[in-house]
């Protein structure tokens, strides 16, 4: 979305990529659900750190005491805005990922834990690993996820921890969670909350204190910070009773032929160098967002989100995946099908005839696409697999009226012309232009073909 403001401008934006046929075009970034740019302010600041970058924590040198106070200060930037407690932890992790496995790996034994079968597998697959995990069917409506989580809820061991984990807005359709009411709903029954952020934070503002949640993961890929950075932020109880999540260099107070005590939180689960830079690119992230205001950035989100549903709505043969019809409360992503085509061929078309940058797959959302499939005409496998795919197109900082024009007149042309160059599908169910003339920036030509290069090498050559 474009906002008045030096803060809302990304890196990258108005890049030229080629298509086959040796035209080119303006760039059309439709998938920041999987990773956004980098904003503008957050490179400059990154920049500026840079010349400092030392070791943390027990350097003496002037350059490791700058470093020590970006990487601490990061963690204040994040925990205000979340919306943290005073007392809450901040750690910091590669990605949400990251951050939920942490969490799992410290829970209390006979920790049961509830989820739903609409997560990311992120959310689903650390709690099979680690403990009794309780996955509730893709409810029908916010209601019925509601009456399904009460339920489950009265029924838990009251002698036994129990923890919800939900996510804050779906990856795949958009849909926001009823977190507030989760939360009341766990906190009723002396159960604890995790929600996952990752598609929540970059769009819309996040509240732990006031929401009363236990635990919220994120990741600086999803935030105009794709520096390698994620964040567990929370209540420290649980996490400062369990043994770290990576033994080593940092997260011990003393070792010797004996044993060995863990350092208290958060450095007790952040073993080994930390990610400065990611850290600090996170917090300047934040920093970017606050200024920018997630007020008007979610407002301008959902009038470019209606537009490009709307968009999609009129092209005869696109079919939309809702997990629930009507709900309005949405972030800017829209996942849909094109009846007749395989996803991954719908996607690689965009990129290669109209320079546009869609996701395609199952997005780690597995039972979910399986769910939403059974229900849309045109459906089929791909890939060779029972598992569906669709295609997402996702919106941030810098998406424009225009990009969503260019998307809907390119799917209208797919649909009632078909694709203007040929094709060929690979053994692992992708796609590629054949042939396929584009080239890559000059900065990869080197590394891009084998012996000695002969000049800017073309994307598919292998």
């Amino acid at each position: 979305m474009v906002i008045e403001s030096e803060c809302s401008r990304v890196v990258g934006a108005g890049v030229e990529v080629p298509l086959v046929g040796g035209r080119s075009a303006r760039y059309i970034n439709l998938d920041y659900a999987a990773s956004a740019p980098a904003l503008v302010e957050v490179w400059d600041e990154i920049q500026a750190l840079i010349p400092w970058y030392s070791s943390v924590h027990r350097g003496a040198g002037f350059r490791s005491q700058v470093s020590t106070a970006a990487y601490e200060g990061a963690r204040d930037t994040v925990r205000s805005f979340l919306g943290g407690r005073p007392d809450d932890t901040v750690i910091f992790t590669r990605n949400t990922t990251d951050a939920i496995n942490l969490l799992a790996r410290c829970l209390p034994r006979r920790t049961t834990v509830i989820t739903t079968l609409t997560e990311h597998h992120a959310n689903l697959l650390p709690w099979r690993r680690y403990h009794s995990a309780v996955e509730l069917p893709v409810p029908a409506s916010p209601a019925e996820l509601l009456a399904d989580v009460d339920e489950t809820l009265a029924r838990a061991p009251e002698e036994q921890p129990v923890l919800l984990a939900v996510t804050g807005a779906s990856n795949v359709t958009g849909e926001v969670w009823p977190i507030a009411e989760l939360a009341e709903l766990a906190h009723h029954y002396g159960a604890r909350i995790l929600v996952d952020c990752a598609q929540l934070a970059p769009h819309r503002a996040v509240d732990i204190a006031g929401l009363d949640l236990d635990w919220v993961a994120l990741s600086g890929h999803k935030m105009y910070a794709p520096f390698g950075s994620g964040a567990l932020v929370g209540r420290t109880d649980w996490l400062a009773t369990s043994d770290p999540y990576l033994a080593g260099g940092g997260s011990v107070a003393w070792v010797s032929a004996q044993g060995a005590a863990w350092t208290d939180l958060p450095d007790r689960h952040e073993g080994g160098s930390p990610n400065v830079v990611g850290a600090f690119a996170l917090a300047a992230a934040c920093r970017a967002l606050a200024r920018i205001g997630m007020g008007a950035v979610s407002a301008e989100e959902a009038r470019l989100g209606d537009l490009l549903r709307e968009r999609l709505a009129g092209i005869p043969g696109v079919v939309t995946y809702q997990t629930w019809p009507g709900h309005p409360e949405r972030v800017g992503i829209a996942a849909f099908s094109v009846n007749g085509r395989d996803h991954a061929e719908v996607a690689t078309i965009l990129s290669a005839e109209y320079g546009i940058g869609v996701r395609n797959g199952s997005f780690c959302a597995h039972p979910l696409l399986s769910h939403l499939a059974g229900g849309v005409e045109g459906w089929r496998p791909g890939c060779g697999t029972d598992v569906p795919g669709a295609i997402r197109a996702s919106l941030g900082l810098g998406s424009r009226e225009e990009d969503i024009d260019r998307l809907a007149d390119a799917l209208l042309e797919i649909t009632t012309r078909g694709p203007r160059w040929t094709y060929r599908t690979l053994a692992d169910g992708g796609v590629v232009p054949e042939p396929d003339d584009r080239r890559l920036p000059a900065f990869l030509s080197p590394a891009c073909l084998p012996g000695p290069s002969p000049g800017p090498c073309i994307i598919n050559a292998r």
